[in-house]
């Protein structure tokens, strides 16, 4: 969990919700922010943690490169990027780095829904992470090894939306929206 770095030791969290499809799960429980709380506490205390400064929209196109260089190893086309399904994730991404959500898929339905376009199936991934320097990799790397966020980076869908935001405590929140058009 700790990661030597040049300026000493850092604190590294990856947090990731499990995948949202549009299929509901019965009897399965939400995420809560208790579970990342609890991870933070562990070890916030007693380690001095760096916080970087990462250009949100730099991080944004990267995700959507590292998704795409995924999809296409594995035979499947590319997305495409989509302006307002964007917005829609930033918006996630930024009322979860404020903490006027929690981290997790609360309001997927809402955001869909406010996303002007056909579709067949909708999905979302999310994460959390701090202390990386370079919180993409971690997160994508985070998402091909579970098999629910797995399942939604290589459906069927054809658009996407990434939002990241930050805030001042380093903690980096990605959401991926994908949609599959009529």
């Amino acid at each position: 969990m700790f990661r030597q770095t040049a300026f000493g030791i850092a604190l590294s969290a990856l947090v990731l919700a499990s995948g949202l499809t549009t299929v509901p799960i019965p009897n399965y429980p939400s995420t809560n922010t208790s579970t990342r709380n609890k991870l933070l506490s562990l070890f916030s205390s007693q380690v001095a943690i760096s916080t970087p400064t990462f250009k949100t929209t730099e991080l944004e196109k990267s995700v959507f490169d590292e998704i795409n260089r995924y999809r296409a190893s594995k035979g499947l086309p590319k997305l495409t990027l989509n302006a307002n399904i964007t917005r829609q994730a930033r918006i996630h991404s930024q009322n979860m780095a404020k903490g006027k959500t929690p981290f997790s898929h609360q309001g997927f339905e809402r955001r869909v829904k406010a996303i002007p376009l056909r579709y067949n199936s909708a999905a979302e991934n999310v994460a959390f992470n701090r202390g990386y320097s370079n919180p993409v990799d971690e997160a994508v790397t985070g998402w091909i090894n579970s098999p629910g966020h797995l399942k939604n980076l290589k459906g069927n869908y054809n658009l996407t939306g990434i939002g990241v935001a930050t805030n001042n405590q380093g903690e980096v929140y990605l959401t991926q929206l994908f949609f599959h058009t009529r």
